[in-house]
Order: structure tokens, then sequence, then C-alpha cells
């Protein structure tokens, strides 16, 4: 009987344990998934409670070419109502919610600009189609900043589109490269954001708990407070892990692995040390890297140049960060006057970007209720700013710096509503921010070395798992990414003749590049 140990449970873990069961015929008794904290889920983490607030560090985009994602989706029954899978219950909600925004961006004095047009120069069309075309091993090193003039990060499309997907200007080229390839049959519909999708609930309640569920019911073990510390491995030239070095409550415990087992490691963390603050405090910002999920790749790491390089990465905290705010609010007033403000009933109308504020603000008002639990009367909605370390332009104080009740003065400033209108909001409302040292660091500038492989070459037994893997094409900080690493784990290590979904490849559709052009040109 062999073993299959998952390290981390974020949805990379969650679902390479069902494709285990599901393709590779694994019993899930045979499944053990070790976590670090007291919950399951990874990013995907929205708690709290009406009471006190509801919070969590975000929620992720997805769209219809994320066959991975649908894949298992496809296989889960719903948590609200198991008559049908998470698949058909997304399907419903977007075709009962679909996006079609009316504001997506708003100028300093509250006017909206026409965000339609996509405000190109000359030049930054051939640039962007330039960057599009330029092989990945010349933009090794290279920032998103040094392929453009700086009209481009001006541009509606640029606003767009950084705060779509939460590029910054420093942030890779590889990656921003990737982007417009893998997401070109968006560009059409970039200002007006039809075609993206998003979960009935949060993601916690719509994915992992009806992911948890299945497994669990399959037998699969759950064990919490156990940090990874380190892997012990064979002798020789192969690849073969032959222990589990772990830190628990109980002190230090030693899992053997033996000859059959198979190891699942999620190397690095989107919300490693990620804080939490409250209305009356902010979360500061930490940048001690005591996170399992970073200190057990640096380990693995070193001397081993097929592990990556995990510094490439969450090296540089101050470009790698961000803050999200999640708000609940007892009272109809401010979904009333959003929907006056912006056109669209709640859930339909997409992300709404104050592209002059200094913190570059973006909220993104949900279909109601967003959590299993949330009473009627009760709403919440989710923001964030890129610019955490500028001075806001109501709040003479940097965002990190800003506690819940200054970031909510703050996004109502560039509302504009009336004074007794904020000052109603404020008193129904709590703001609970959240600071992410390492949110976006899969963006970082990175060399084709830098990550490893999700099978190592020469391993036996080891897969690495997350948004810190090399996979050709496809695109990090989404669900698919995770998914489709935990497909090509599973189906290389049990060597099934099974491959995953190919990735979407919308420039092999000429009414796609037509659509592009046409949208570089408005």
């Amino acid at each position: 009987m062999s073993t299959y140990t998952f390290v981390g449970s974020g949805i990379a873990s969650l679902a390479g344990a069902v494709f285990l069961i599901r393709d590779g015929g694994v019993a899930g008794e045979d499944i053990v998934i070790l976590e670090e904290s007291h919950k399951f889920g990874g990013a995907f983490d929205a708690h709290g409670d009406a009471e006190n607030g509801y919070f969590m560090s975000g929620s992720r985009m997805f769209e219809a070419m994320y066959q991975c994602t649908f894949d298992l989706l496809d296989s889960i029954p719903s948590a609200s109502d198991p008559s049908i899978s998470v698949r058909e219950e997304t399907d419903r909600a977007n075709a009962q919610w679909p996006w079609h925004n009316k504001v997506r961006l708003v100028n300093r004095d509250g006017s909206i600009p026409d965000f339609h047009t996509m405000g190109f120069t000359e030049r930054d069309r051939i640039d962007l189609v330039k960057i599009m075309a330029e092989p990945e091993q010349l933009l090794d090193g290279k920032r998103i900043v040094d392929c453009f003039q700086p009209h481009f990060f001006q541009s509606n499309f640029w606003f767009e589109w950084c705060t779509l997907f939460a590029f910054e200007p420093w942030h890779s080229a590889i990656e921003f490269k990737r982007y417009l390839q893998r997401f070109v049959h968006h560009f059409s519909t970039i200002d007006t954001q039809e075609g993206i999708y998003r979960s009935l609930l949060n993601q916690y309640d719509s994915f992992a708990v009806p992911i948890v569920n299945w497994l669990k019911e399959r037998g699969v073990q759950f064990r919490f407070g156990v940090r990874v510390e380190d892997l012990g491995f064979a002798s020789g030239e192969a690849i073969t892990v032959t222990s589990i070095a772990t830190l628990t409550d109980h002190g230090p415990e030693a899992i053997p692995v033996a000859p059959g087992d198979c190891v699942f490691v999620t190397n690095g963390s989107m919300t490693a040390d990620k804080a939490f603050g409250s209305m009356t405090t902010a979360p500061g910002l930490d940048a001690s890297n005591h996170s399992g999920a970073w200190k057990l790749w640096e380990k693995l790491a070193q001397g081993r140049p097929a592990f990556g390089n995990p510094a490439a990465f969450n090296g540089n905290i101050a470009e790698s960060s961000w803050i999200s705010y999640t708000v609940t609010v007892k009272d109809p007033l401010f979904l009333q006057l959003m929907e006056r403000f912006s056109g669209s009933a709640p859930g339909t109308g997409g992300l709404i970007t104050f592209k002059d504020s200094s913190w570059l603000i973006t909220l993104s008002i949900y279909h109601q209720p967003f959590f299993a639990d949330q009473p009627e009367g009760v709403s919440v909605w989710w923001g964030y700013g890129l610019f955490h370390d500028r001075v806001g332009d109501y709040v003479k104080k940097r965002m990190v710096d800003c506690t819940g009740a200054e970031i909510l003065e703050e996004v109502l400033g560039h509302l504009h509503f009336s004074a007794a209108d904020q000052a109603a909001v404020m008193a129904a409302s709590t703001c609970i921010p959240c600071a992410m040292p390492y949110i976006t660091s899969q963006f970082m500038v990175r060399t084709g070395k830098d990550r490893p492989k999700v099978v190592p070459a020469g391993s036996t037994n080891l897969a690495f798992l997350g948004q810190y893997t090399e996979q050709p094409d496809d695109v990090v900080f989404t669900v698919e990414y995770s998914v489709r690493c935990a497909m090509t784990a599973v189906y290389t290590l049990l060597k099934l003749d099974r491959t995953p979904p190919p990735v979407y490849k919308g420039l092999h559709s000429p009414q796609v590049i037509v659509d592009a052009i046409r949208t570089l040109h408005r």
C-alpha cells in the first residue's frame, strides 16, 4: 500500500488529491494532507461573521477557458445543492448575473472617462505587439517598464489590464507577455469585462468547502498544525524522497516515505505571513518571512538548481506586496448608492478602478449573499490598493499605515458621495484590511530557471505544486495554474496515460486576432 502526502492544503493540493482518487484509483485513506495552519484552502481564505465583519485576502477571477479548473469542478457536488456539480452551480450563477461593466474607470473628480477607448499611441501598439512576439529567453530579468514608453502606463488599457490581473510596472515582462497571449481573447472586452467569471459565493465556500467535503467522505486525512521543515533524500543521482521532517504542537516528528510513496510539495505561498487589521488597527506588513512554505522551499533549493530559486520571488517585499480590504455593511444604502453610481446591480458590474487615486484603488461589488452564513440585510464587498506605500488623497497616510476605517474613508472620498451618505455608510460598515507581503511575488522579475518543473528531471516520487512551478504557456496568479500543475503532477508520478487539457491559445483563432487588432485601435 502506497501513501500520498501533500504539503499544504491550498487548491493545488486539494485538486491533486481529487485527481489521485478520480483518475488514479487511489484510495482516499492513503492520502494525507499536511497543513501548517489550522484551516484548509490556502489563498481561499474567506472567514468571519456578520457581527464582527467578514474578511478574506482576495478573490480570483476565472473564465471559460480554464479547462483544468472546470474539469475538476465538474466532479464535485455543490455544497449548497448536492444534486448539481460545482461547475453547474458556477455556470448557472454566471448566466444569471453576467458581468457587463458600465463604469470601469473613474477620474479623480468622480466623473467617468471614455473607458472603452484604449488610449494607445502608435508606439504603444508597436511595443505591445513586440512583447507578445518576443521569445521568453530575451525577456529574462526584464521588467514591464523596460518594454514600454511612459505613456503606455497612462493608457486606459493599462489601468484596465493591470487592475484586473494585479500587474505593476516593475513586474516581470515574461509574465506580462504570457498574460497578453493567454488572455488575448479578452482584449475586445477588457473594458466591459464580459466573459469574466465568479463563483456563486466566495471561493472558500463555493470551491474549497465542497472539495474538502468530497475528500473527507472518501477518507482523506487532514493533519493541521503540522509544519514541514525538510525532506530527506536517497543518495544517488535520482531524486527520491525518503522522509519528511515535521514540527507539530508535540514536537518534531519524522514521517518515513517508503518505496512507492509520493510527496507533493507546494513551494512558496502568495498569502504567506498575511496580516489582518480592523476598523481601529492597521494590519502592518510582516517582513519576517517565517512561513513554512517559503522556508521549506529555501531549504530544498540549497545546492539543488533544479528546485528553483525562491529568492527571486520572496526577496523584495516592497515590490510584491499590496493591501486588500473586505467591507461588511449592515445597511442597504451603500449598495443603493453604488448601483446608482455604476448603473449595475450588485454582482453584474465587474471591477471599478479609481485610476487617479494615489493607492490605485479598485473595488468589487458582489452578488449577495457572498458568504454561506451571511444573513439577509447584510452585504459584503471587497477591494484593494496596488500602491500601499503612497500617501492617500483624502487620508494623508500611507495605505499600509491605515486602519480599516481610514481605508473606507479614502474609498468613499473617491466616490464623492454626500457627507451625510458617507457618514451613514461609515456607521454601518466594518472594514477589515489585509496586508500581504507576497501577494504578487509570482510576478517578480525572473529567469527561465527560477521555478522548478512540476516534476523535476530525475524525480521518482517528488512533485512541486502551486504558483511557483514552471508550466509553459500558462499563467500564474490563477486557479487554473494550480489545478493544471496538480493534474500534471498526478498523471506524471502515477505514470497514467493522460495529460491535462492543452492551454487555450487565442492567437490560433483568426477572429480573436481580428478583435484584438480592432481593440488596439479603439
